[in-house]
């Protein structure tokens, strides 16, 4: 089955270059589509953080890696599947991130701590409720820690 869906959005202000660190701080505008009513953020600027999926549109098609390799192509980390990685290598090269949310003005939402880049496309969004965060205790290998040290720096 395929589904084809258009943009609710896009990130108008914030970083312009594609970097694998140094993301926090950046204060981001994600601009939703002014075909959309006021009413469709009322209510979100309760929230401290949002979930947002957005595409990798500027990695190419050609960029997509269906096998296993070492995370950053660094050695030093065992090399993993497609799945087991967070970057634009996936099949439809979309992201999930959970910026904190610092301002609703109309339809531009402020924002900080999106990774994403200006002329991002925003798929959806949405508020982080904490009930609907992982349950128990959460595991991960070591290099995501390691590989994402500088990553917020």
């Amino acid at each position: 089955m395929t589904i084809e869906i258009e943009p609710i959005g896009v990130v108008v202000e914030g970083r312009q270059e594609v970097a694998d660190d140094n993301w926090g701080g950046v204060t981001s505008i994600i601009q939703l589509d002014p075909k959309f009513p006021l009413d469709v953020v009322k209510g979100l600027d309760s929230f401290s953080h949002l979930i947002v999926t957005w595409h990798f549109n500027q990695a190419s098609p050609d960029d997509v890696a269906l096998h296993a390799r070492s995370p950053r192509n660094d050695p030093r980390w065992a090399p993993s599947g497609t799945f087991a990685h967070r970057n634009h290598r996936r099949p439809n090269q979309l992201a999930t991130s959970f910026p904190r949310l610092l301002k609703v003005d109309g339809l531009a939402l402020h924002v900080t701590d999106l990774d994403a880049v200006v002329g991002t496309p925003i798929y959806d969004l949405a508020p982080y409720f904490h009930a609907m965060g992982p349950r128990g205790e959460v595991r991960e290998p070591a290099w995501p820690s390691e590989m994402l040290k500088s990553y917020w720096d």
